[in-house]
């Protein structure tokens, strides 16, 4: 019996005690899905729930009698073995052996699709993660978006979102002009504007830019007149670094479904579409020559200047519009990923989430990500071999390799500041918990190896009432677990609740494994009991490569 059956046959006997007048309720009151989880306790039982707490003061009685009367409705399920009464209200749920035992065979029927929900279904998601400046290497706070917000865009997925990957391409501003100014300073041999950006990236970049000039035929855009060449290093040069940037992200494993032009917003109208749309909602007023938006109606500190006096467009200008740019694209829900530095930026997009008729939070979502420091040798490493000043996407690569840096930097709520030990990261112990979660993974398939030398085969039976050891029943219960685990990250935006499962489940199976063998001992003949036990390994492979799927790590069949 699984999760979810156990779940709909509460639902059922809830149903029916309604029906029968016996829970003064409204079938409207009744949950779509009964929650369950597991007890912190093993000897509390399989599963517990608190749906008579919920329901029963409701129902004009006492939690406890509500629970109580639930309990002897599902004493004749096939499958329970026994319902207590705990507490205020609580039920504790215990599944006899064979029905908790045929969830091994159900996840391996279910394959990739076990641990998948629809909690999500029809709903269209724009994740906007990274979305990196094109002024230079992608620095490891924009590495641990690119972890977290690829795994949170597979956890929404499987939870049944119709998810789109969004990169915002920053090619309009001051920040373009002074990374081509350092490119032109560089290709001429000068230092770098003081306000410039360093690093050998440049002079690789600046070099390139002439390179591919010559090779075109073209003059040499270091002997163009100043105007010229800074156009002429600012068009190439956002190119290649942007090119290199996406190439970086790839091998990283990921890959975004819209790269989205900022300066497409000024050429295209956007902008001004966005501002008249609030100003016929009532929510723009001119003053000292500007436009602005009144933001303070929605709890902003203060109103925002949108076109500023000269006619220019002030910065939030863009983000007003490209907002209503998505939302006008179809999306119910917009989720954009920033560093630990735009705080203050929650409060006035919110604001104008709210302008739009929109519901902050819902319709959009801000999520803020902390720091990242990386340790080697038991020292801070502070500087990059290329980017000089920042450490890059290649630089925590070279170190520990994609695995473990996305393992690593997806396992922690982003909401917190982490350091990386590249030293542990790197070894195979049991203490790197990428290395602990890929060995289970591994072990699990060298046990089908072996069992299939041995002659155990999955195709010649299984009884899951065999499968009655404490470890197998630990076990069990950490697979069915996937699916709710997977669903609370796609509600909570926390994907590193997946990796942390994982981990919980990669123990419980070592524990297994040290004490059930699958493969018949000495001249042990291979019974049922052999058979069974490798379907609960098998399923224990699925979960682990589903899971770890889930965070776009490989699931190695060797180690």
């Amino acid at each position: 019996m699984t999760p979810a059956q156990l779940s709909e046959a509460l639902r059922a006997a809830l149903v029916h005690a309604v029906d029968d007048g016996t829970f003064a309720l409204d079938a409207a009151d009744i949950p779509a899905t009964v929650h369950l989880e597991r007890p912190r306790q093993r000897e509390h039982g399989d599963w517990a729930t608190n749906v008579a707490m919920q329901l029963g003061k409701k129902a004009g009685t006492n939690p406890r009698a509500f629970a109580t009367e639930l309990a002897a409705r599902l004493g004749g399920v096939e499958g329970i073995a026994s319902v207590e009464v705990a507490g205020p209200g609580f039920l504790n749920i215990r599944l006899d052996t064979a029905a908790a035992g045929e969830l091994a065979r159900t996840v391996v029927e279910q394959g990739g699709e076990y641990g998948q929900n629809e909690s999500f279904a029809g709903v269209k998601v724009n994740l906007e993660f990274v979305s990196a400046n094109p002024t230079g290497p992608l620095h490891i706070g924009g590495v641990r978006w690119a972890a977290v917000g690829d795994s949170l865009a597979r956890v929404l997925a499987a939870s049944g979102a119709d998810v789109t990957r969004e990169y915002y391409f920053n090619d309009h501003g001051a920040q373009i002009d002074r990374f081509a100014r350092s490119l032109v300073a560089r290709a001429l041999g000068q230092p770098a504007p003081e306000d410039g950006y360093g690093g050998s990236y440049i002079t690789d970049i600046a070099e390139q830019v002439v390179a591919d000039a010559l090779a075109a035929g073209e003059p040499d855009p270091r002997t163009l007149p100043t105007a010229e060449a800074t156009e002429a290093f600012r068009a190439r040069g956002v190119e290649l670094m942007f090119g290199e940037i996406k190439q970086s992200l790839h091998d990283f494993g990921v890959d975004f479904d819209v790269y989205f032009h900022e300066d497409s917003l000024h050429e295209s109208g956007a902008v001004e579409h966005a501002v008249a749309r609030l100003r016929e909602g009532g929510h723009v007023f001119d003053a000292d020559g500007a436009v602005w938006l009144r933001t303070t109606d929605f709890g902003d500190d203060k109103d925002r200047v949108i076109i500023k006096s000269d006619g220019q467009a002030a910065y939030i200008a863009g983000d007003i519009a490209y907002y209503l740019d998505k939302r006008e694209r179809g999306f119910d829900r917009v989720v954009i990923m920033l560093g630990a530095d735009h705080h203050g930026y929650i409060g006035r997009m919110m604001a104008v989430c709210a302008a739009f008729g929109d519901t902050p939070h819902v319709n959009l979502e801000i999520l803020i990500g902390q720091l990242v420091n990386l340790v080697k040798d038991g020292q801070p490493v502070r500087m990059s071999k290329r980017a000089g000043t920042v450490l890059t996407i290649d630089d925590l690569v070279d170190a520990v390799g994609v695995d473990a840096a996305r393992y690593a930097l997806a396992r922690s709520s982003a909401d917190s500041s982490i350091d990386l030990d590249l030293d542990l990261l790197a070894s195979a112990k049991n203490e790197n918990p990428v290395y602990y979660v890929q060995y289970a993974h591994a072990r699990t398939v060298n046990v089908g190896r072996n069992a299939a030398d041995a002659g155990v085969s999955k195709e010649d039976g299984f009884d899951a009432s065999l499968l009655d050891h404490e470890t197998e029943a630990v076990l069990l219960g950490q697979i069915a677990e996937l699916p709710r685990v997977v669903a609370q990250a796609a509600e909570l935006r926390e994907p590193h609740r997946v990796a942390r499962y994982l981990e919980e489940l990669a123990g419980a199976y070592h524990k297994w494994y040290d004490q059930r063998r699958v493969t018949p001992f000495g001249d042990e003949e291979v019974s049922d009991v052999h058979r069974t036990r490798l379907w609960l390994n098998d399923a224990t492979r699925q979960v682990l490569a589903n899971g770890l799927a889930m965070l776009g790590v490989s699931a190695p069949e060797r180690m």
